[in-house]
């Protein structure tokens, strides 16, 4: 199987876990039987709005969806035999290293669901701790070598924190830690990973408010004959007009294959279904609602990037 993923991906990822708990539910591990039962309705729910989002729409050889084994097992089985794209959770859940969430075992449990993408959520600054970022290549090399033998695709989410001298460099503005400097810190980590034969077929990265910084991404990530290495735009959880932003500029660019958006889709939906405020429909339908619009946004930018490109070409 050759390395790179080229084609539309538009992922609905909830395969978040201790945060999602206790944020919430209020309640911190180890759970009840009852209240991981209530857990696992929750991640039902946001599938069920998945689910009504392709049926309005979506398109189905794109649509997508990234959970965990803890709570998805159902999920995966019913969303492998639909025919979706499907991408399973390999780390730890809560910890600031990556490390595999069954150790050893990773490849049996990756195996067991036979995901489209195994994927891994890393936490890799360049400038950050060498021997921490030491640690996590050497796990993250296991994986791409895994993946690699058994066929399967491998997604890299990779979060760059900032470190406090670098937001100090920036008088401490997240702000301007993420335009002047994040990207330059993302397109460094591609390439020390991919030294070490870390080498996934898609990279999900954070989004980028200028098309330059996204042209590079995508050049670094294809580079060494990597040509259909794909790039997809997280969520972070931000607002929806900043997320919308994000979409727009990374889809004008080629090898930005699309998007993996959670938080933002379904949060506020949770919240109102968990409060009594919503029904659970009326939450079914708000998330289908956000997974299309995430949908329209990306499309309708590549399409009005391509239309210029022809009129720029055109005598």
């Amino acid at each position: 199987m050759n390395l790179g993923y080229d084609k539309a991906l538009y992922l609905l990822p909830f395969d978040h876990r201790h945060s999602y708990v206790k944020s919430l539910f209020k309640v911190d591990p180890p759970l009840a039987a009852e209240q991981t039962a209530r857990v696992c309705d929750s991640k039902q729910l946001i599938y069920e709005g998945f689910l009504a989002a392709v049926e309005k729409g979506v398109p189905r050889q794109a649509g997508g969806i990234l959970v965990d084994e803890e709570f998805g097992t159902e999920i995966l089985r019913d969303a492998q035999r639909r025919g979706f794209v499907t991408a399973l959770s390999t780390e730890q859940s809560g910890s600031e290293e990556f490390e595999f969430e069954y150790g050893a075992d990773f490849a049996h449990h990756i195996e067991s669901f036979e995901p489209t993408f195994a994927k891994a959520l890393v936490r890799y600054n360049v400038e950050g701790d060498e021997e921490l970022n030491r640690r996590q290549a050497g796990r993250l090399k296991q994986l791409s070598d895994h993946c690699r033998r058994s066929r399967r695709r491998f997604m890299f989410e990779l979060l760059v924190p900032a470190t406090e001298a670098q937001l100090q460099r920036h008088d401490g503005d997240r702000d301007a830690f993420d335009r002047d400097l994040r990207p330059t810190l993302m397109q460094e980590a591609i390439r020390q990973l991919q030294h070490v034969g870390v080498e996934p077929d898609v990279w999900k990265v954070e989004g980028m408010a200028q098309s330059g910084d996204c042209q590079r991404i995508v050049a670094t990530a294809r580079c060494g004959g990597r040509d259909t290495v794909g790039c997809i735009v997280l969520g972070r959880g931000a607002d929806a007009a900043k997320v919308r932003r994000w979409l727009a500029t990374a889809a004008a660019v080629p090898g930005f294959i699309g998007f993996a958006v959670g938080r933002t889709t379904f949060w506020d939906a949770l919240v109102g279904w968990q409060a009594q405020t919503k029904t659970r429909s009326e939450a079914v339908e708000q998330i289908a609602a956000r997974v299309l619009e995430w949908v329209r946004t990306f499309e309708a930018a590549r399409l009005a990037n391509a239309a210029n490109a022809l009129a720029g070409a055109t005598p």
